[in-house]
């Protein structure tokens, strides 16, 4: 992977290829879970303690080969009897059925041994199952150990066995690392069962994509786009709407109801949940977000946020952790929320930033609003109360409280609390300097363009003048002639 992270704990649609490992395995509730580590190691343990507590790590101090990390597992584990299923760290589209069927098959066969079996298209680099003219398992031979006949196979060996924990045992004390890597390959366990007579078995896996592995990132993508589109087949066929598949990618983690719609170029990541009738994209990344039913997220990021029912976000909104967005609330244009309140019907149309608040219902945050929630050292909480009003281009300095049904005038910033039903203004009065551009800018083109409109106010004011003169005489002229008509009337 030519990665400072080990392969296993490569991310892949929101569990590493580990976790998905042992998603795998989860269902068939075994005794003890053991997992094998050696390059990487404290990383790998820090992530089992978070992902699978209950599961077990085991040191493999030199990297001797697949048998001897499962001798290393056993001697880990003296008490282990029955079936023991060994699978690979690096096949994260393994389905827990496939390992089910694989259990059941080996169990009802008696078989000392099973190997999960795969035909593929392409088999280069995969271990090839041998089979006699009888068609029974004869040996499993690696790649490049293969003779050319036996690289013309194309059923590979996918890396994931079923055992009887007592023959196994006793065989791979007897592996040997006669081979091209000087390792001792657990697939050497079939050979040596098979010439002591013992029963092996093969399972074809219905689907050869589960049994992929992954050697650096080209085939990593390639196992992300595999996962994609199983993930968005199985959300359309339960009644979810993706505009387009190819651009959407939702983690294996995300929950999403009926009659959901997600758009193009959309992420769903986490624990997020999409219910039903709401719609989210286009451009939309959600991580560990909740999204109620009917809500609306448009070209927006949001992370450990909840967006209510029927709400309404973006485009271009931003939602921080512990974003709360109460039913029907707006979230709109340009809009940062961090660890806030809306409220039911409230609204923050655009170009503001709501940090540590609690907004009442009804209420309207102008344009260029800002919640000032930090001194330097402390965050501090402002409280807008049910109905209030919030002129444009507003700071709200924190910890301040506006009333139920106050205003707060444009341009202002309010330090101290606003009652309930007041108007809080801090303007300063407004005062012009007539002529200052063209003293303090002469030649610029703010001064020309001055000079010409006061040029243009001046000539259109002579005008008016004129025109108020002639008016006037032309109103004494038709009085008089009014009165001459009367009187001779």
């Amino acid at each position: 992977m030519k990665s400072s992270l080990p392969k296993v704990l490569h991310p892949l649609l929101g569990r590493t290829l580990l976790g998905h490992v042992l998603n795998a395995a989860e269902p068939l509730v075994a005794q003890r879970t053991m997992v094998v580590v050696g390059h990487g190691a404290d990383q790998v343990r820090t992530h089992l303690a978070e992902v699978a507590p209950e599961s077990t790590a085991v040191f493999q101090a030199e990297q001797l080969g697949t048998g001897h990390a499962v001798r290393i597992a056993l001697e880990a584990a003296p008490e282990a009897t029955g079936t023991v299923v060994v699978l690979n760290g690096d096949v994260p589209l393994l389905r827990p059925e496939t390992v089910r069927a694989l259990v059941a098959a080996h169990e009802g066969e008696q078989a000392a041994a099973t190997v999960l079996a795969a035909q593929v298209p392409d088999p280069t680099g995969l271990g090839r199952i041998v089979r006699d003219d009888a068609g029974r398992l004869r040996q499993i031979v690696e790649q490049r150990d293969a003779s050319p006949e036996q690289l013309t196979i194309r059923e590979i060996n996918a890396g994931i066995y079923a055992f009887d924990a007592t023959r196994l045992r006793e065989v791979l004390g007897k592996l040997s690392t006669d081979n091209d890597q000087g390792e001792e390959y657990l697939t050497d366990v079939f050979e040596l069962l098979v010439a002591a007579g013992e029963p092996v078995a093969v399972h074809l896996a219905a689907d050869h994509t589960e049994t992929l592995g992954c050697n650096d990132r080209v085939e990593l993508a390639a196992l992300r786009r595999l996962l994609r589109d199983r993930v968005n087949e199985r959300w359309m066929r339960a009644g979810v709407s993706l505009l387009d598949p190819a651009t959407t990618w939702i983690d294996v983690t995300v929950a999403l109801d009926r009659d959901a719609v997600v758009d193009q170029n959309t992420q769903l990541q986490g624990g997020s949940v999409v219910g039903s009738g709401a719609v989210v994209g286009p451009d939309v990344t959600l991580i560990d977000t909740v999204v109620h039913a009917g809500a609306t997220v448009l070209r927006s990021h949001a992370v450990g946020a909840e967006v209510g029912p029927g709400a309404s976000v973006g485009p271009y909104a931003y939602l921080r952790p512990d974003s709360r967005l109460a039913e029907k609330s707006k979230v709109g244009t340009f809009v940062e929320v961090k660890n806030a309140e809306v409220g039911a019907g409230a609204k923050v149309p655009h170009l503001s930033y709501v940090g540590d608040a609690t907004i009442g219902a009804r209420a309207n945050i102008g344009a260029a609003t800002i919640f000032v929630n930090y001194d330097g050292v402390n965050k501090h909480r402002t409280v807008v109360g049910e109905a209030a009003f919030v002129g444009c281009d507003t700071s709200l300095i924190a910890p301040v409280e506006v009333g139920a049904g106050a205003y707060v005038a444009a341009g202002s910033a309010i330090a101290t609390d606003v009652p309930p039903g007041a108007l809080g203004v801090t303007r300063a009065p407004q005062r012009n300097i007539d002529g200052w551009v063209a003293r303090k800018r002469p030649g610029t083109v703010s001064a020309q363009a001055a000079e010409r409109a006061v040029q243009s106010a001046s000539s259109e004011g002579s005008a008016a003048r004129e025109g108020e003169a002639i008016h006037g005489t032309a109103e004494s002229v038709g009085t008089a002639a009014e009165a001459g008509d009367t009187a001779t009337e």
